[in-house]
């Protein structure tokens, strides 16, 4: 059986049997050619010498996944080649890993991959605004309470920065109510009025980035979009890591994505188990009743899988579809459970048996 191996000082054709190399091709001795070569391996393209040797045998088999077009792949243990047998010394190779490594270093960075830090920075910016708004809500509040029930989160915070005097405020809403609140020094109001505009930039930078967001996730990932909307996406994708390492993950653990801190308090202390991590965001997952929402988020999780695996691997277009499909498992969920689970009848306690030992 012959096995195609790659190393980093060359291409073996190797007898399975007898780990006899029945043909080689080796790797140039100089350091940037290895490098560019090194990286093509690593961006999963298939080089011509391993063709050129696969094309050998009528069946080969390979020791790598990447090669999985040229032969069936299976685990073998090529440690026992040798690079300095073929006159590859440490040196080479020292100058042949910082050469690839600034290679894939100043490669261009996929599009996916800015969502990791784009959803990352929305957060900071949702956790700031939040700061600084119930700041506000606090200061201003000495001064009119009463505003807080009458304007919310951004509309608060503008009419703050723009008019500053609850007087004029109470006018601009047509308001016809008397505060509460205890007067404050115009130098103390010109800071709150400061204070509101920084949230009010807050807000508009929050609303800029969710556009971005929205943009980068529709062009990286469409299937995903079209199935589960953009936002909802965007966040998977950064949960994983990354649109290809979320396609490799097992539909199980993109169900959890967003749940690990419930996950480990399940292993630690033994309470349920969570049943959905952020895909409880989801209209149809969230707005189900408790007992059809696991098994809605199992068929869902195992479609945005497949829609990951198509638009890492730049397939066509099957968001339209693989939305029927979900839609109709739900609908068949919710036909075969509309009522929530009987729970078992429990066992009465028994009582524990007095001792008549004695205490010590």
């Amino acid at each position: 059986m012959a096995i195609l191996v790659t190393k980093w000082f060359g291409f073996f054709l190797i007898d399975e049997k007898n780990n006899k190399i029945i043909e080689k091709r080796l790797m140039p001795k100089e350091p940037d050619r290895i490098a560019e070569k090194l990286a093509s391996v690593q961006r999963g393209s298939i080089l011509e010498e391993e063709k050129e040797l696969a094309g050998k045998f009528p069946k080969v088999y390979v020791s790598d996944a990447r090669l999985s077009e040229l032969g069936k792949p299976i685990f073998f243990d090529s440690s026992f080649l040798d690079p300095k047998a073929f006159g590859f010394t440490e040196d080479v190779m020292h100058k042949a890993m910082l050469g690839l490594g600034k290679l894939r270093t100043s490669e261009p960075v996929p599009r996916d991959r800015n969502l990791v830090h784009a959803i990352r920075g929305l957060d900071d910016l949702i956790e700031s605004a939040n700061l600084l708004n119930e700041r506000l809500h606090e200061w201003y509040g000495m001064y009119f309470p009463e505003l807080s029930d009458a304007a919310k989160d951004d509309r608060y915070a503008m009419l703050i920065s723009e008019y500053g005097s609850r007087e004029e405020i109470i006018k601009e809403l047509g308001l016809d109510i008397s505060s509460m609140g205890a007067d404050i020094d115009d130098r103390d109001l010109k800071e709150i009025m400061a204070l509101a505009e920084s949230l009010i930039r807050l807000y508009e930078e929050k609303e800029r980035m969710e556009e971005y967001i929205k943009e980068i996730a529709s062009e990286a990932a469409p299937n995903m979009c079209s199935l589960v909307d953009a936002p909802l996406s965007a966040r998977l994708i950064s949960l994983a890591g990354g649109l290809e390492r979320l396609s490799t993950l097992p539909s199980s653990t993109v169900q959890l994505l967003g749940a690990e801190k419930a996950m480990f308090r399940h292993l630690r202390s033994g309470k349920r188990p969570p049943k959905h991590g952020v895909i409880y965001q989801h209209p149809d997952v969230h707005r189900s009743p408790y007992w059809q929402r696991g098994k809605i988020a199992r068929a869902l999780s195992g479609k945005i899988l497949i829609a990951a695996k198509i638009d890492a691997n730049k397939g066509e277009f099957l968001g339209d579809e693989l939305k029927k499909e979900f839609d109709a498992r739900v609908a068949d969920i919710r036909e075969r459970y509309p009522e929530a689970p009987k729970k078992p009848q429990g066992q009465p306690a028994q009582k524990k048996k007095r001792s008549n030992k004695p205490r010590r």
